[in-house]
């Protein structure tokens, strides 16, 4: 004969409080991670308006580091066209 012996209310209450403070966690986390990226697309989505209102003769410059370095306005559109598809992507 078998006999389990089944959980004390005091440690079931414990398991729930740390899978509860677990998922709390986790919402945390998703909950800035959403925030940082629906800012950078904003922020992605206001350089896309405005390469659309520039000339197509106007100088685009990238800034790396404490550098900036002319860039050509083809790629400069595309990247900020990837980075917008990523971040739609991730949202």
């Amino acid at each position: 004969m078998s006999t389990t012996l089944s959980p004390s209310p005091s440690q079931t209450l414990q398991s729930l409080t740390t899978t509860y403070r677990t998922l709390e966690s986790t919402l945390q986390t998703h909950i800035q991670t959403r925030q940082r990226l629906s800012a950078q697309e904003q922020e992605n989505a206001s350089v896309s308006r405005e390469f659309n209102s520039l000339p197509d003769d106007a100088t685009i410059y990238k800034m790396i580091g404490p550098v900036l370095l002319k860039q050509d306005r083809a790629e400069a559109v595309l990247g900020v066209e990837g980075r917008l598809e990523f971040i739609g992507g991730e949202l």
